[in-house]
């Protein structure tokens, strides 16, 4: 998306349902940017927890100025 290589990814917890997280990478010259988000949300699907990660990445890689952790 964009400068960001954003990797949506879901697990599927101890109950049967499904957590969402997402990694967003860049690289510029000699920086790095790596970061990984991670939901307490579960969901009942492992599509509908992806569509969640990857909508959380696209907000995330579209904000002019992300906020830090």
């Amino acid at each position: 998306m964009g400068k960001y290589v954003v990797s949506p990814a879901t697990h599927q917890t101890v109950s049967g349902r499904f957590s969402a997280s997402f990694s967003v990478q860049r690289s510029q010259g000699n920086g790095n940017y790596c970061r990984v988000f991670r939901f307490d949300k579960t969901f009942a699907s492992r599509e509908a927890a992806r569509m969640f990660a990857v909508t959380q990445g696209w907000l995330q890689s579209s904000m002019p100025n992300p906020p830090a952790c």
